[in-house]
């Protein structure tokens, strides 16, 4: 049971926004799953997620019981960059979903995780066993899954700190006026396509991206993305924010002349803190063979001269 006083500071806050603050080790989502649940009460009373709380409000959160893991393992094959008894780094493959959900109650990432280790930890859910962050479905790249609660708490932890090395490539349409720069920009759901995130000034959540472009041609260019924060679709819609979308991408370039059969976006380089030797470790995961084929067409560079560019 966690009990918390609310400070003044803090008043006029929504109680999920609140407790995402005060809560690292818990994704916002999850939060509002509990409070649903009736698992958060403030003054002792039952309440909502978009609750808003006062100074002195003391708030409870009843710890829920580890969920029994639902998913079945299945063995699908893993790009392993890193293993040890506490964590996972993998290259994710674009095309296989992280969790289960609508749509995709098998065939994903936590199915082959099961097969991998079975004993992952619990606190994301029974859909979400061991997943501390996530990538879309067309993403590839960097991801690192959690084999105990304490590994999941840390990392968590240092995601909501932002004390998380997270570089993504793109490869998106034109070339950039700049060669380098910043896009901070709030993020929020799409008022009309609810599939969809937009850019928001005023009632978005913060949202910051570093970018400089690599390689460019007049068709495409290739850019790097440093994450400050990591909200939905943040580097697909910053870039289409700046008016170079990332190529392939379904939902914010539909009308793009060069298609894809995918998003051209790579996780390439994520590092953090090992949650137990607390020594820095870095990862990078190589470009597929998709990416390095549209790079040459858009470009025309080809394997061995990019090398030396991202390195």
């Amino acid at each position: 049971m966690i009990d918390i006083r609310v400070p003044r500071e803090k008043a006029g806050l929504r109680l999920d926004r609140f407790l995402a603050l005060a809560l690292p080790d818990y994704s916002r989502s999850r939060l509002q799953e509990l409070i649903r649940l009736g698992l958060v009460r403030i003054n002792d009373r039952q309440t909502r997620p978009r609750a808003i709380i006062h100074a002195g409000d003391l708030i409870r959160l009843t710890k829920p019981l580890p969920e029994k893991i639902e998913a079945a393992p299945e063995a699908i094959a893993l790009d392993v960059l890193f293993e040890d008894d506490e964590l996972l780094v993998i290259n994710k493959a674009s095309g296989l979903v992280v969790h289960p959900g609508a749509g995709h109650r098998e065939h994903t990432l936590v199915n082959a995780l099961l097969h991998h280790c079975p004993n992952l930890s619990g606190i994301g859910g029974k859909q979400r066993p061991g997943i501390v962050h996530r990538l879309d479905r067309e993403t590839s790249g960097c991801l690192v899954i959690a084999k105990n609660d304490m590994t999941h708490q840390s990392l968590s932890r240092q995601f909501a700190s932002r004390t998380v090395l997270k570089l993504y490539l793109a490869l998106v349409a034109g070339a950039l006026k700049k060669t380098r720069g910043i896009i901070d920009v709030p993020i929020a759901r799409h008022s009309v396509h609810r599939k969809k995130m937009a850019v928001a000034p005023g009632r978005g959540r913060t949202a910051k991206t570093d970018y400089r472009v690599l390689q460019s041609s007049p068709r495409a260019s290739l850019v790097e993305c440093s994450l400050h924060t990591g909200r939905t679709h943040q580097v697909r819609v910053h870039l289409h924010h700046l008016g170079h979308p990332v190529l392939g991408d379904k939902i914010y370039a539909p009308k793009t002349k060069m298609n894809y059969p995918r998003q051209m976006l790579h996780a390439w380089k994520l590092g953090f803190h090992h949650p137990y030797t607390k020594q820095w470790r870095e990862f990078e995961a190589p470009l597929p063979n998709d990416f390095l084929a549209a790079l040459k067409e858009t470009i025309g560079v080809s394997t061995s001269e990019i090398r030396p560019v991202l390195h």
